[in-house]
C-alpha cells in the first residue's frame, strides 16, 4: 500500500506529526506487540483487582499500557498519550490538546476474566474531536481492523490484509449489542425495533462486526468511556458507517468536557435505512 508523503503541523513548527495514513502500520505493530503481552497474562494463572469503579483490572491490562505508552512516545514524541489505566488528566489540560493519542490498553477486560477471548487493544489517534486513525486487536481471535482518514478500513489476518466495508441494510437487520453490560435501558430500547436477528459481541469487536459488513445496527445506552469507542469508531466510520449520539442523533466528538463519559450512541452501518424514523425517535 503506498502512503500520502504529506505531514501536519502541530502548534510549534519544531513539531512534526506525519498524517495518519504514514502512522498506521506503525500503530497495528504496537498493537500487536501489546496483544502478545496480553496473551503471556491471558495464558496463566493471573489475578483479578478491583478499580475504585469495581471495574476488574489484572497485570495484563497493565503490561499493555505500559508498552503502548512508551511505544507511541517513541514514534510520535510530541503527541500526549490518554490512556484509560492513566486517565487522571485535568480538562484544564486535556482541552488543550488539539492532537492526541486515546488508548485502552485491554478493552473487554470481563471477557479476558471469562476467558471467551472477546477483548480488543484499541488504539485511536484524535484530531480535533474526531478519531482519525483507529487500530482495534484481538489477540486470542488473531485478527485486527485497522482504518485512517483518506486510506480506507482493512481487516487483517494471518498477514493478509483485505479492504473491507459496512453493508446496505435489509430486512430482518441483523443487531450487535454489549455482551457484559446488557440493562433495562437496552432492553427497552431494542422494544422499538422492528422484526430483526441480534447477536451479541464484547468490547470493540461490536464496531468491527459493523464495519466488515456482518452487522446493521450497534445501539449502546449505558456508559462507556472515550477510550472504549474511540478506535472502533473510526474504523467503523472508515468503512462507510456513521456513529451518532442518542437522544440528538449528533456525531460523537472526544475530548469536548470534563467528563470522559460517552453519552449514549448508535453505529448504523448503511445512513439510507432510516433508522431514526423507524425507531420513531424524535
Amino acid at each position: 500500500m503506498t502512503y500520502d508523503s504529506d505531514r501536519c503541523f502541530l502548534g510549534n513548527l519544531q513539531n512534526v506529526t506525519p498524517e495518519p495514513s504514514k502512522l498506521l502500520d506503525q500503530v497495528l505493530a504496537i498493537a500487536l506487540e501489546a496483544g502478545a503481552k496480553i496473551l503471556g497474562v491471558y495464558n496463566s494463572d493471573f489475578t483479578v483487582t478491583r478499580k475504585e469503579d469495581n471495574s476488574p483490572l489484572t497485570l495484563a491490562d497493565l503490561a499493555a499500557h505500559q508498552h503502548i505508552v512508551e511505544a507511541l512516545g517513541r514514534i510520535t514524541p510530541e503527541l500526549p498519550v490518554l490512556s484509560e489505566e492513566a486517565a487522571d488528566i485535568a480538562f484544564e489540560t486535556r482541552r488543550q490538546w488539539s492532537r492526541y493519542w486515546l488508548v485502552d490498553p485491554l478493552d473487554g477486560t470481563k471477557e479476558f476474566v471469562k476467558r471467551n477471548g472477546e477483548f480488543t487493544v484499541n488504539i485511536a489517534l484524535i484530531d480535533n474531536g474526531a478519531p482519525v486513525l483507529g487500530v482495534v486487536h484481538a489477540p486470542v481471535l488473531d485478527v485486527s481492523y485497522l482504518a485512517a482518514l483518506g486510506v480506507g478500513c482493512f481487516r487483517e489476518k494471518q498477514a493478509r490484509r483485505d479492504a473491507i466495508h459496512a453493508r446496505p441494510t435489509h430486512d430482518p437487520p441483523r443487531l450487535v449489542v454489549t455482551k457484559s453490560h446488557r440493562d433495562a435501558e437496552l432492553d427497552a430500547f431494542l422494544a422499538r425495533v422492528p422484526a430483526h436477528e441480534a447477536l451479541s459481541r464484547g468490547s470493540s469487536l461490536k464496531f468491527c462486526l459493523i464495519a466488515e459488513g456482518s452487522a446493521d445496527f450497534y445501539p449502546r445506552t449505558g456508559p462507556t468511556s472515550e477510550w472504549d469507542t474511540a478506535a472502533g469508531h473510526c474504523v467503523a466510520e472508515a468503512a462507510g458507517a456513521q456513529v451518532l449520539t442518542l437522544p440528538q442523533w449528533a456525531p460523537l466528538r472526544y475530548n469536548q468536557k470534563e467528563s470522559l463519559l460517552n453519552p449514549g450512541f448508535v453505529v448504523i452501518a448503511d445512513p439510507a435505512y432510516g433508522w431514526r424514523q423507524k425507531l420513531r425517535l424524535s
